[in-house]
C-alpha cells in the first residue's frame, strides 16, 4: 500500500477547529487507500511565544535548554491531532521525534538529520493507524532532544517521505501553492502548477518563504515529489519535482531578501589563500554568506564582496576586520541598507539576453545595481533596500510572470535523469550530508573586465545590450563596487568572441569615462554542482583553501544554491579540477 506524508504548518493547526479540519484531510487520504503519516508543527505562534518567554528568563539561553523548551510545542499539536482523529472515529497514534527514530547530530537549535529508523512507524501503519509525527525535532545518540531550525517541520516531513519511500509529500500551508513571487508584495503574482527542485532551491534561498531550502534538498536528493497545497481549500496547489512548469520561458519566478548587508574587503593581495582565510573563519563561526563576488585583480590587489543576513553583520565584521589586517588587505567597508533581488529559471540557460533584459528593466526605473552574480539558472542583483520592492515588481513585470507559460512537456522518470536513490543512500553517512553531483571544467571561455565604471543606474544594461547586438553569448557575470565609488564588472564569453567583446565595450568605456576594457583570452571555469552547497557553509572555504594549497589563484567567484563557480587562469584549469575532485571525493557521486 502506498504511503502518503502530509505536513500541516502552525497556521493550519492554530486552533481546535483547524485541527479537526486537518484531521479530516488525513482521514480522507486514508479512505483513498493510502497509509498516512501526518507531520504537524506547533500551534500558531507557539514557538515565538516560547522564545519570548525564554528570553524573559535569560537573554542568552543555553541552546540545549532551548531545544527542550521549543520541542514541547509540537508535542502538544501531535496529541491534539491524534485526539481529533479518534473523535472522528478513526485510529491514530502520536510520536515525538525521538519515538519516530529521527537521529540527529548534536548541533542544538540547528541539528541535521543523520538517520531515521522506520520500524515503529511501519508497524503502526500496518496496524491501520494514522501516524501523527512531531515536526521540527529529533534526538541525538545520547538521547538529548534537538530541533532542526527554521523550516524544521518541512524538513521532517520530506525526510520521513524519503525514509519511508512515500509516493508523495503534501505540504499544507496558508497559501495555495508556490507563486511566481510573494503575492503580498506583488499582487499580480501567479500560482505555478509545478516547479523543478533546482528552481525551488534557488527561490527558497533567494527569499521565497513558502518552503525551506533544507526540505527541498531532501526532496531532490531522494526524488520525493512535494505537493504544496492550501489547508483551507481544495485548490490543486504546486508540484515540486524534477520538471519545471515550462522550459520555453527563461524565468519562472522572482524573489527578494530585504534585509541583507554587504561587506567588501578592499585591496586583498592577489595571491592564493586570502579568500580561503576570510571564508574559513566565517564558516568556523557558523556565519553563512550569500552572494560572493570576487573580481579580477588590478595592480596586484583584488576586492572581495559578499553579503550576509543583516542580523549577522556585527559578528561578521569582527571576523573580517581581523582577517583583513592579517592578510594585508587595505581595509573593510560595509553597507547595511541593501537587499537582494533574484530571478530564477531553468529556461535561461538556453535563452540569450536574459541578464540584459533584467538590467534594462531596472535601468528604466532608475534603480542602481550595486552587485551582480549569476549562475546557469539564477541572476541576482543587490540594490538599495528602499528600492527593493519596486525592483521586485519591475523584474516580475519585465518577464511577464503573471502570464501562464506554454504547457510543459511530460515529466521524465527520475532514473532517466540520472538520479539513483539507492546509490545516493549508500554513499551517505547522514541523510543531510552534502551531495556533489559533479565537478566540471570549462576551458572554452575568455574573460572581459571593465573597471572604474561610474556607479549609476543603467550602465550594466548598456554594456550587455552592446554585447548582445554583436550576438555574443555571455556566461558568467560578476559586478562589485570598486574603489572611490566606482564599479568593476567582469564577464566570460566564448574564446572565439573575445576580441569582438572587447571591441563592443571600448566605445562604451570611452563614453562613460571608464578605463579601457581588459581581459584574458583564455580562462578556466570550474563548477561544483550539488545539493546543499548553501546549507553546508564550508563548501566555499574548502574550495578556496584547496586551490590555495596548490598555489592556484581564484580570479572570479559566483555562487548559487546548487552551483559554485570559480574562474582561474587558463593554464591552471586541469590542475584545479584534479585537486577539487580529490577534496570532495567522499561527497562526489560521479566518481
Amino acid at each position: 500500500m502506498a504511503i502518503l506524508v502530509q505536513k500541516f504548518g502552525g497556521t493550519s493547526v492554530a486552533d481546535a477547529e483547524k485541527i479537526l479540519a486537518a484531521a479530516r484531510k488525513a482521514i480522507r487520504a486514508q479512505k483513498q487507500g493510502y497509509q498516512v503519516v501526518t507531520v504537524v508543527s506547533a500551534m500558531g505562534h507557539t514557538t515565538d511565544h516560547l522564545i519570548e518567554l525564554a528570553k524573559q528568563i535569560d537573554p542568552d539561553p543555553p541552546a540545549r535548554e532551548m531545544d527542550m523548551l521549543l520541542s514541547t510545542g509540537e508535542q502538544v499539536s501531535v496529541a491534539l491531532m491524534a485526539m481529533a482523529i479518534h473523535r472522528l472515529g478513526h485510529r491514530a497514534i502520536s510520536f515525538t521525534g525521538a519515538q519516530l527514530g529521527i537521529r540527529t547530530d548534536s548541533t542544538h537549535t540547528k541539528a541535521r538529520i543523520r538517520s531515521i529508523q522506520t520500524d515503529r512507524i511501519r508497524q503502526a501503519l500496518d496496524e491501520g493507524y494514522i501516524v501523527i509525527a512531531a515536526g521540527f525535532q529529533g534526538v541525538t545518540d545520547t538521547a538529548d532532544i534537538t530541533t532542526l531550525g527554521r523550516g524544521g517541520s518541512d524538513t521532517t516531513a520530506v525526510a520521513l517521505a524519503a525514509a519511508l519511500r512515500a509516493e508523495t509529500c503534501e505540504i499544507y500551508t496558508d497559501v495555495d501553492g508556490v507563486y511566481t513571487t510573494d503575492p503580498r508584495l506583488v499582487p499580480e503574482a501567479r500560482r505555478m502548477s509545478r516547479i523543478s527542485y533546482d528552481e525551488m532551491l534557488e527561490l527558497a534561498t533567494a527569499g521565497a518563504g513558502v518552503m525551506h531550502n533544507r526540505s527541498i534538498e531532501f526532496a531532490k536528493r531522494f526524488s520525493v515529489p512535494v505537493h504544496v497545497r492550501s489547508s483551507f481549500s481544495d485548490m490543486p496547489g504546486t508540484l515540486i519535482s524534477w520538471m519545471p512548469e515550462s522550459r520555453s520561458v527563461p524565468v519562472c519566478g522572482a524573489a527578494a531578501i530585504l534585509k541583507e548587508a554587504r561587506i567588501t574587503v578592499r585591496g586583498v593581495p592577489d595571491q592564493p589563500g586570502n579568500a580561503a582565510a576570510i571564508f574559513s573563519r566565517l564558516g568556523a563561526r557558523n556565519i553563512a554568506t550569500d552572494m560572493i563576488v570576487q573580481n579580477v585583480a588590478e595592480g596586484g590587489r583584488a576586492d572581495i564582496s559578499f553579503t550576509v543576513f543583516q542580523e549577522e553583520l556585527p559578528a561578521a565584521l569582527r571576523v573580517v576586520e581581523e582577517t583583513a589586517r592579517e592578510i594585508g588587505a587595505e581595509g573593510v567597508n560595509y553597507d547595511e541598507n541593501v537587499a537582494k533581488v533574484s530571478v530564477v529559471g531553468l529556461g535561461m540557460a538556453k535563452q540569450p539576453g536574459v541578464a540584459q533584459r533584467m538590467f534594462q528593466a531596472l535601468a528604466d526605473k532608475g534603480i542602481n545595481i550595486l552587485m551582480i552574480t549569476t549562475s546557469e539558472i539564477k541572476i541576482s542583483v543587490l540594490v538599495e533596500r528602499d528600492r527593493a520592492v519596486e525592483a521586485l515588481r519591475t523584474v516580475h513585470a519585465a518577464f511577464e510572470l503573471d502570464k501562464e507559460p506554454p504547457q510543459a512537456e511530460e515529466e521524465a522518470r527520475p532514473e532517466e535523469l540520472g538520479n539513483d536513490r539507492d546509490r545516493i543512500i549508500g554513499r551517505l553517512h547522514g541523510m543531510e550530508d552534502l551531495v556533489i553531483e559533479s565537478i566540471c571544467l570549462d576551458e572554452t571561455q575568455a574573460c572581459v573586465t571593465l573597471s572604474n565604471i561610474p556607479d549609476r543606474p543603467g550602465l550594466a544594461a548598456r554594456v550587455f545590450r552592446q554585447v548582445a547586438e554583436r550576438e555574443i553569448v555571455v556566461d558568467m557575470i560578476v559586478q562589485s563596487v570598486g574603489r572611490d565609488g566606482k564599479a568593476m564588472m567582469s564577464f566570460t564569453v566564448p574564446q572565439s568572441s573575445y576580441e569582438a567583446a572587447l571591441a563592443a565595450c571600448r566605445p562604451f568605456c570611452q563614453e562613460i569615462g571608464a578605463a579601457p576594457p581588459t581581459g584574458r583570452p583564455k580562462v578556466a571555469k570550474l563548477s561544483i554542482l550539488g545539493t546543499g552547497l548553501k546549507s553546508h557553509i564550508d563548501v566555499a572555504s574548502r574550495t578556496f583553501k584547496t586551490l590555495a594549497h596548490s598555489q592556484i589563484n581564484v580570479e572570479m567567484i559566483s555562487t548559487s544554491e546548487v552551483r559554485l563557480n570559480v574562474v582561474t587562469t587558463g593554464d591552471k584549469g586541469r590542475q584545479a579540477l584534479t585537486v577539487l575532485r580529490q577534496e570532495f571525493a567522499e561527497e562526489l557521486l560521479d566518481l
